[in-house]
Formats: structure tokens, sequence, C-alpha cells
């Protein structure tokens, strides 16, 4: 792909031809940007190393070279002081509320099974969702992300802490086929999904959708209840899809077909699923994965540290799937930032092909951007920064110690960056986090009742063992 660099003395035109700029009076915008290396991820992948982004209300309406914003004038402006501004991260697979059990377990083989679902049935309540989930997002903003595609229970809790924080996300309720926190019939999360979708139909930050666990955890006539109910509603399908041996066996012995082929099968594998990790997907699974138009979840450092796999991608990415990035859940990957991982999806594959050319940095970087929103179906709106998209705007600090000398943007984030680089996030033109604060929730008080969480889980875990 054609990368080209533009400075602020180059003259170039600009990335919209917008008929505000012809007129004789400057146009009031809300925000503008300035002095900023902007790395577009447009589709000619420009870059402006003097570059300005203009946002008024929720969109971007002018990027480019610092004259792009002659023709404006803004009730506020932020110097990026020659740092790297981009599209902000989207983080497409996590249950971000999992943050209250962050650290347990670590290292233990099942976990899923003889930790996870024991601890959630126990402890799980609309109080730890709600705080956890708002820990998480922190987390997420503090590390550049502003979506997120999320899978757990009490979703609207989630939803709540999402608006309250001002981040974007894709929110799915948990279906699985025995009582949980918050359904205590089996498959009552279909239910709860319904309603949770109806509270937040065209919300602009919320996206409702459905969440089956797994195709091992549901049976056949419920996930094509789930099917239908996803087309009748126009809600998106969430879903861990070929990350276990066991689940590859099962359906094997059972069906005689792969994950991939039994979800065809029962009219799930469309558009609107997003398919968590895909470790064990053969040739054919991903033919059919490109085929239905399904977005695909990456969780690379959840993966390694689980040891299931390596996932596929080289061939997916050779196919043309929608593919982004995710960092699965804080017990399982144990961070929420997507700029953490990009050095490992890179690495991993390059181990992996014994061959140091494939996964290059820009690659990684369209992953954790264009990817992700290509994977959730809204490359429309996000994923670039281009006039028309929405105001989705990161900026990373150009003198964080890893970053200096600044040859290449792209190689830069993959091999040096940290999401403690990240100084400010806009979501929907909002400005949610600024020099590093937060202001849109008093984060001492979020992180003092994780604190007192983490006690009563703590003396529920002691008194279990008495």
């Amino acid at each position: 792909m054609n990368r080209q660099t533009f400075s602020g003395l180059d003259a170039v035109c600009l990335l919209l031809a917008s008929p505000l700029l012809s007129a004789a009076e400057p146009v009031s915008a809300d925000l503008i940007i300035t002095h900023a290396h902007v790395v577009t991820m447009n589709d000619a992948r420009e870059v402006f190393e003097d570059g300005v982004v203009v946002i008024q209300g929720s969109r971007i309406v002018a990027v480019g070279p610092a004259s792009a914003s002659a023709g404006f004038t803004a009730k506020k402006t932020i110097d990026a002081r020659g740092g790297l501004v981009l599209p902000g991260m989207i983080n497409t697979h996590t249950h971000a509320s999992m943050t209250v059990f962050r650290g347990l377990g670590d290292d233990v083989p099942d976990r899923l099974r003889k930790l996870i679902f024991p601890l959630e049935k126990a402890l799980i309540d609309r109080e730890l969702v709600y705080w956890g989930g708002l820990h998480g997002m922190i987390e997420m903003i503090e590390g550049g992300v502003t979506t997120f595609v999320d899978m757990y229970y009490f979703e609207d809790e989630v939803a709540r802490a999402a608006k309250k924080i001002g981040l974007r996300g894709v929110l799915g309720e948990t279906v699985v086929n025995f009582p949980a926190p918050d359904a205590p019939e089996p498959y009552g999360g279909i239910a709860y999904a319904k309603k949770f979708a109806a509270a937040y139909r065209d919300d602009p930050l919320i996206t409702p959708a459905l969440a089956p666990h797994a195709p091992y955890s549901l049976d056949a006539d419920h996930l094509r209840l789930i099917a239908h109910e996803s087309e009748v509603l126009g809600l998106p399908v969430l879903m861990h899809v070929a990350e276990m041996p066991a689940e590859i066996a099962t359906l094997r012995q059972e069906h005689n077909m792969t994950p991939v082929e039994y979800l065809d099968s029962l009219g799930l594998l469309n558009r609107r699923l997003v398919a968590a990790h895909c470790i064990f997907v053969t040739d054919s699974d991903i033919a059919l994965l490109k085929a239905r138009d399904v977005g695909v979840a990456h969780n690379v450092v959840a993966n390694i540290k689980s040891a299931k796999g390596i996932a596929p991608v080289v061939k997916m990415l050779a196919a043309g799937l929608r593919l982004g990035l995710g960092t699965d859940g804080p017990m399982s990957g144990n961070t929420l930032d997507v700029i953490g991982q990009l050095g490992y999806v890179a690495k991993l594959q390059k181990l992996d092909q014994k061959d140091p050319t494939v996964m290059p940095a820009l690659h990684v970087v369209e992953l954790a951007t264009r990817g992700g929103a290509r994977a959730i179906h809204r490359e429309a709106d996000l994923g670039s920064l281009e006039a028309g998209k929405l105001a989705d705007v990161i900026i990373i600090d150009a003198d964080a110690t890893a970053l200096v000398p600044l040859y290449d943007p792209y190689a830069a984030l993959t091999y040096g960056a940290s999401g403690k680089d990240v100084r400010t996030s806009i979501i929907h033109g909002r400005v949610v986090m600024e020099d590093r604060r937060i202001t849109t929730v008093n984060v001492a008080e979020v992180r003092a009742r994780m604190r007192a969480i983490g006690a009563r889980i703590k003396a529920s875990i002691a008194a279990g063992k008495k």
C-alpha cells in the first residue's frame, strides 16, 4: 500500500473540498487540533507532519496540512505539540467488567470452568458490573481506545457506565445454557438483551447486541432463535468462535462440522456476527467467513497467555477478512489497551511464518483502526480521520521516550509506543481525556470503589476455602 507524507509547507489540497471553506467569513467549529503529526489511515494512507483536524459537533469537517484550518474558527484549540494524531483504537472483543477479577487464577489450567464461572455465579451483580466496567473504560480511554465491543452480564449497566464516561460501545448481553447472574433461567439472556436493545435504540454511543457465549454453550434451537432475533431486530451478534480444542472436537464428533460450518448451518454466519478468536479455522472456514462477510476479533495476547494457539492472521488478511484487534477480558489478556497488543500481533506472526517481512507495522496499525471499524461494519463512520466521519481522535505524546526520534509513525506505534503515551482522547467530538486527565468521571472515586470490591471478593474467596 502506498503511503504519502506531507509537511505543513507543502501545497496540498484539503482532503475535503467543503463548500463551507469558500465563504468569506470563517466557519465556526467546536475544536481544532493544531501542530499535529496527523496519521489519517485514509485510503491513501496520507500523513501530514504539521497538520490539523477540525471538528464540528460529533463529526470531523476537515483534515489536512496547517492551511486546512484557515477557513475555521473554533471554541477550543488543542496544540498537539507535534504528537501523533490518529483515529481512536477499536477494541473488538473484551469483557470490561471483569476488571473486578483481574489477577485471580492466572497461570492455572481450565480457569473458565474451575474459577471464572463459579466466581461469576457467586459474586456478579449490578454494582460489580457497573464499577468494574467503568474502571475498565478508564483504562481503555487512557490507552487510546475510543470504541469497544463487550460481552457480559447486566450489559445495561455497562451501557450506563459507557454513557457516563463517554466511550463508544457495541455491547452484547451474554446468553448461556445455564442460570446466569442476571437471568435465573437458562437462555434468559435473550429476553434481557431484547429489553436492553429497546432501551438503547438509536443511541449515538451505544449499539446493543446479542452475545451467545460460544457454539458449545448453547443448543442449536437457541442459536437459531438468536439468528432470527438478530435479523428481525437488526442487532449484532458477538460470540467466541473456534477458540477451544475441546470445542473443535465436540462439534466434529456431534455434527461432523467445524464451528464455522456449524454456525453457518444455523444461519448465524453473516455480516451481523463478530467472531472472537477464530484460532482453529481451516482454509475453507476462512473462505466461508469471507463469503458471509463476518467480522473477526483477533486477541493475540490472551491467546498467547492461554497457550491455545496462533490464529492464521496472515491467511485471514490475504483472504480479505474483516479483521480487527481485541484484548479479550482482563482475566485473559489482563490489559485493555490495544496499543499494547500491536507489537505482539506483528512479532508472533513473523515467528510463526519464519518470515520477518510478514505483518509490517502499517498493516498492524490498520488492524487497530480501519480493521476494527470493518470488523464491526462501521467503516463508513469510524477507523480513519476523514471529513464526514465521527470525531474519534487520539493524540500520542511526541516526547515519549520510545518515540524519539520519530522516523516511521507506524513502526513507532507498533514497536515502541505504549498505551501510557496517549495524551488526549476525543470521542464523538467530546474531549474525554486531556493531558492524561479523564474529564468525564472521578477516577479516584472509581478506584476507591474497586478497592472496596476487591476486598469483598477476597473475603468471599477466603470464606469459601474454610
